[in-house]
């Protein structure tokens, strides 16, 4: 075989070896490719992923630090080279290279008022940019205009006027929210004043009573009584914090109870069985304590002869079983029954108080479940989630079902 054969034939192999080469890269290109999803999905993904960023910088509102970084997500979303936020005080945060429209973009603004649906405005010459257009769309919250979404583009494309309505319609719908979210705050706190406001006029004044009685008798107690009270008045009234953990309630509630049997003396009893486990399980702070006071407030001291009181706890699936049980007075069910659905009187309060807290941290099924007639006592179980709230295991469809049937405990 001839040198010019050789190298031919050397030449050939070495081709074939590229190209099945090359061909074995398009195809893990091509299988790569697939795996990761069409361009349909690639698009989809995408646009969830800047819709998903945006929100959480729009919950706070229009004038928050973060509208800036909605806008540039905004902007991306759109495919646009400029997008400005304005909101109904005057303030105009621009995405992109627009800061020579920024008066434009005030005056569209200052008529924000008049705006109902999208708009485009042409913008002079003499603003930047020849042909140049701004596409206006209203956001609206609680029927009135509190902002626009304003897109500067170089043509009046329909879908662009189109998706820049439909974006400013989804902030709106994320200001919404976030205000919802805002007035949930606000209800769960005036709740919890509420709570606050219960213990304090009555407890407080048969404490201090209770304290004053062994001053003279007995003041190594009456001292032991003060630090339980300032323990008790410091962890109810503290500043921080809308959660607590089950051990931190009971520390608190053995200083109640000791000032309350300060009073009571031995007709007041207490037995817990708390299962060691569920010690460290998180619940909303004053969801506990409120219901003990209950017991004794509108069980025991209208019981001739004082009580029993016990407190348990125990898990129950994925969640925590807490009770607690009188043998008091009791209450009417119907009056129960009307307390929880939101009418009722001002006494037991602080059931209603809790039971509405649990249900807007939890949900529903989270509520209540009170057993109870008159003379018959009142047993109250809370369910609380040990993880995530709202799991659906059996515990809490059948807490959710003995709320429904409020039981009959009247004695046989």
């Amino acid at each position: 075989m001839d040198e010019s054969t050789l190298i031919a034939l050397l030449t050939g192999s070495a081709i074939g070896v590229c190209l099945t080469f090359g061909v074995l890269l398009a195809w893990r290109y091509a299988r790569g490719s697939r795996e990761l999803g069409s361009d349909g999905e690639h698009a989809t993904y995408r646009t969830l992923h800047l819709a998903s960023q945006a929100a959480e910088n729009l919950r706070g509102g229009l004038d928050s630090e973060e509208v800036g970084r909605a806008a540039r997500h905004l902007r991306a979303l759109l495919g646009c080279d400029i997008l400005a936020i304005a909101d109904a005080g005057g303030g105009i945060v621009i995405d992109g290279p627009g800061e020579l429209f920024r008066e434009v973009a005030a005056s569209i603004a200052a008529r924000m008022s008049e705006v109902s649906r999208t708009q485009v405005v042409p913008v002079p010459a003499e603003s930047g940019r020849d042909s140049t257009y701004a596409i206006a769309a209203p956001i609206v919250t609680d029927g009135l205009v509190a902002g626009m979404v304003i897109v500067f583009a170089t043509s009046r494309r329909a879908p662009l006027i189109r998706a820049t309505g439909e974006v400013a319609a989804w902030v709106s719908a994320q200001l919404s929210l976030g205000e919802l979210d805002a007035s949930r705050a606000a209800l769960a706190e005036a709740e919890l004043r509420a709570l606050r406001a219960q213990i304090s006029p009555h407890f407080i004044y048969n404490a201090l009573n209770a304290i004053a009685s062994f001053i003279n008798t007995d003041p190594s107690k009456a001292r032991e009584l003060v630090l339980e009270f300032a323990d008790f008045t410091r962890y109810s009234f503290r500043r921080h914090g809308d959660f607590t953990t089950l051990a931190e309630e009971l520390r608190s509630i053995h200083s109640y109870l000791l000032l309350e049997r300060a009073r009571f003396g031995d007709r007041l009893e207490v037995t817990l069985q708390i299962a060691p486990e569920t010690l460290s399980t998180v619940i909303p702070f004053l969801s506990l304590q409120p219901l003990v006071e209950n017991s004794v407030r509108h069980g025991l001291e209208r019981k001739e002869g004082g009580g029993r009181i016990t407190i348990s706890a125990e898990a129950a699936g994925m969640n925590v079983q807490i009770t607690v049980e009188d043998d008091g007075a009791g209450i009417d069910p119907d009056a129960v029954k009307a307390l929880l659905g939101g009418s009722g009187g001002a006494d037991h309060i602080g059931l209603r108080n809790v039971d509405s807290r649990m249900r807007q941290v939890y949900g529903d099924t989270y509520g209540l479940v009170v057993e109870t007639n008159l003379g018959a006592g009142t047993l109250v179980r809370l369910l609380v989630p040990q993880s995530q709230p709202m799991n659906d295991t059996d515990a809490v469809k059948a807490h959710a079902e003995a709320r429904l049937r409020m039981p009959d405990r009247s004695a046989s």
